[in-house]
């Protein structure tokens, strides 16, 4: 019989034994549907199309679709890496979710943090990394590329940061072409370094010009 009050979420599909990506050991990702931004160069564009079709998830369905590959996620110490769009929007559909997998999966979110607080603070019971998708500390830059002021960003990332050992946070600083420069990026990890933050991936956005 289907329960009407079960948690659920939109998700559009699943991709795994994914290797040295989205976290460590074999992973597999989740991707959901809806987005609080509108980043210019967003890689993933679906997941905040009206018209992307996802289906309502409960925790239990998922789990049962990625137990296949429970033997592979202990043995390498991998799991589940749960990306989008924002899966920080449902963070009770994480917090469900690890109650059934229990600590033998290591959990990770791939978040912007543009959610309430309130969801920043469950998911922190129950995932294991967090990849922060910084953008930019500048507020004008990142206004620019997201569409968004990023105060939230900031005033959540600083709380979680007391919240959890900072080991479990890893906050990602890319060069984008046409809105920041390395000088840019520079100025944020002196200032996320002053929040105590210590594990940062640096990188740039390789953007397809049209000839």
């Amino acid at each position: 019989m289907k329960n009407d009050n079960a948690v659920r979420a939109p998700i559009v599909g699943y991709s795994r034994h994914r290797l040295a990506t989205d976290g460590q050991g074999v992973t597999t990702l989740v991707i959901f549907h809806g987005c609080p931004l509108r980043c210019r160069w967003c890689i993933n564009p679906y997941t905040f199309d009206p018209n992307t079709k996802y289906t309502q998830t409960t925790p239990e369905e998922l789990y049962d679709k990625l137990k296949v590959d429970d033997i592979y996620f202990r043995a390498t110490g991998g799991g589940v890496t749960f990306g989008g769009g924002e899966p920080l929007l449902y963070a009770d559909f994480l917090q469900s979710f690890r109650a059934l997998c229990g600590d033998s999966w290591h959990l990770c979110v791939e978040t912007s943090l543009s959610v309430p607080w309130k969801n920043v603070a469950v998911a922190a019971e129950c995932i294991d990394t967090f990849y922060i998708d910084c953008k930019d500390t500048n507020e004008n830059i990142y206004r620019a590329y997201t569409g968004k002021d990023n105060s939230l960003m900031l005033e959540n990332l600083e709380k979680l940061a007391k919240k959890i050992p900072v080991e479990r946070i890893v906050v990602r600083l890319p060069l984008i072409p046409e809105f920041n420069t390395d000088a840019d990026r520079q100025k944020s990890k002196k200032l996320l370094s002053q929040m105590g933050i210590t594990c940062f991936d640096a990188f740039e956005y390789k953007i397809k010009t049209k000839k």
